[in-house]
Formats: C-alpha cells, structure tokens, sequence
C-alpha cells in the first residue's frame, strides 16, 4: 500500500460501479502522478492522512479529520448536499462536482421518452406481448413545442440532440437575460412558468433540486398543460408534486409521464404509479453509462493540472484557499 498518494480513490462506489476502473483511467491520464485505492476502512483512513487529492462519493468525519494534507475533494456526483462542503471550504479545501458526465444518458433517454410517446411504441410492445396484430394510431414529433426547465449541460444536451427534429424549444432559467439554446428563453416567475406549460406538448425537468424549485410542478401546473402533453422528469423527485401528478394521469388532464426519479425514492411497491399505463418509470438510470468513469477521469486529471497552477478549477463548487 502506498503510504504518499497524490490521489486516493474511495472504496465506495457509485450507481452499482466499482472504483477499480475509475482508479485505472486517472493512472492512465496521470502517468507522473501516485492514485491509490482504497480498498478498506483502514487504508481510506491511512491514506486519506498523506493525500493532496480525495475523490469520492463523500468524506466522512472520521475521515476528514485526518486529511490534514488535503487539498481538493473531487466529488463523484453532481449533487453535492451529502458533502461537508461547510466544513470543507473552512478547511480551504475545494470542492468540485461530476456535473456534466450524465448529460448525454440522460439527454437521450429524454429523447427516446418523447418518441415513445410520440409514436406510442410503449402501445406496440403491449400489443407485442399479447401476440395482437392491430393497428394503432400514432404521432409526430415535427412541430412540437418542447419545454426544457433548466439550461445546464442536460437541458443543453436535449436542445442539442432535438435539432433536426423540427421542433420548437422554450428554455426556463434562473438568468433569462444571458438567453440560451432555445428558441425562447424565460425565467422562473409564475406568469412565464405557465405561459410556457401552456403551450408544450413535452415538458422536461432538467433542474436542481433547490427551495425554489422544490415542487415546481404542481397541481396548478399540471392543469396549465394541454391535455396531450407530457411530463419528463429528469432532474429529482420532489420538483413535482406526486399527489398531483397521479391525480392528472388519472384524470388524463395530461397524456403521460416518464419518470426517471419519483419522490419518494425508491418508490414503494405499492404506490399508484407503477399501476398507471400512462406513466413510465425507470429507477434513476438515466444518467448510467460505459463512459461514467472516462468523463469523471477526464475532469479530474485536468483539475490536478488547474490546482497545480492556481487556476479556477472545473466543475469547481468550493474554492482552495490554501497556498499553492
């Protein structure tokens, strides 16, 4: 075991992935440098005491305790209010995050919901598993309106990937005055809110979770929406609010749903959305991929680089204030 890491990998690991390959690809883009992985408590805790740079799903107290040497935590997800981020930046410790890895994923499970609704393949592969040859109507996705909340790098990967399918886009954002990638931007008062959802056949979640957003779409929403239009959440479970949301599926004051996060998560066995034909659930997969640790890797390795010369970090959500 080595004893002075530059960078400890965490044994922890994420969305049913080891940290093996995540240690193997920052070795491979830091040839110069010393990446260990912990495979223990024991060794996290050994380690963690000697190194510059931790990556992980989170640091414990135990653990940061002992990173007196510490000067970059690299998160492994993009969310980071499982992170001691308080205690970090007074420690002068930067922080950074995995956004944007999962933008891809996700932006294309988004896509192939608003095909699945579009063309009613979910429809056929009912008709398929009761050997029913009968035909059923379906649509285009030519000329829809497509509401995307949020213009980080998920919502501007779907605007990216839904060029070429002719439809219009509405992007909702904190700073409509920078505009965006749609075709019209607006920002997140009432009166704009709903202005949008009134005219979207596809509305996608594609925010964070914050006080502000934090049941967004709600029951006066959802009733906004025309009756043929579709909810993709994307982004976290309690933007929308599920009471309302299984009220309109049912009433079919909207079309449908896909949801790829639900609040409450995991969700029970017995709640009325799994009992839903007009709702399509995946448990939080939108965002896995066989390039997680690559586009992870790629992050980090650059950002030993940028701690090294003093420069802002990527994805940087803490500062280092210590000396270089």
């Amino acid at each position: 075991m080595t004893s002075t890491p530059d960078i400890v990998v965490l044994r922890e690991g994420t969305e049913g992935l080891s940290m093996e390959p995540y240690a193997a690809e920052l070795r491979k883009r830091l040839p110069n440098r010393t990446v260990a992985l912990a495979r223990t408590p024991t060794e996290e805790r050994e380690l963690v005491s000697h190194a510059r740079i931790v990556t992980g799903i989170t640091l414990d107290e135990s653990l940061l305790s002992r990173a007196s040497k510490l000067e970059l935590f690299a998160c492994t997800f993009a969310g980071t209010d499982h992170v001691p981020v308080d205690e970090l930046a007074a420690r002068g410790v930067a922080v950074t995050n995995a956004g944007g890895i999962h933008a891809p994923g996700i932006a294309e499970q988004a896509l192939g919901n608003m095909l699945v609704f579009t063309r009613r393949l979910h429809e056929g592969w009912r008709r398929k598993q009761r050997a029913e040859w009968r035909h059923f109507q379906s649509g285009e996705l030519t000329g829809c309106t497509v509401t995307i909340i949020g213009l980080g790098s998920i919502g501007q990967a779907l605007v990216q990937r839904l060029q070429g399918f002719e439809v219009d886009t509405i992007g909702i954002r904190y700073t409509p005055e920078r505009g965006g990638p749609t075709d019209e931007v607006c920002g997140f008062d009432e009166a704009a809110i709903h202005d949008a959802l009134s005219r979207s056949d596809f509305v996608v979640v594609a925010c964070p979770l914050t006080d502000e957003t934090r049941g967004l779409i709600g029951e006066a929403e959802l009733a906004t929406m025309p009756p043929h239009a579709v909810l993709i959440n994307t982004a976290r479970g309690p933007i929308v609010d599920t009471g309302a949301l299984v009220s309109a599926l049912r009433a079919n004051a909207i079309s449908g749903a896909a949801l790829d996060v639900t609040d409450p998560e995991p969700l029970p066995e017995a709640h009325p959305l799994w009992t839903l034909e007009n709702c399509l659930i995946t448990p939080h997969t939108g965002g896995h991929t066989p390039k997680h640790w690559e586009r992870l890797a790629d992050i980090v390795a650059e950002n030993v680089g940028r701690l090294d010369a003093g420069e802002e970090l990527k994805n940087q959500i803490v500062a280092p204030s210590k000396p270089q």
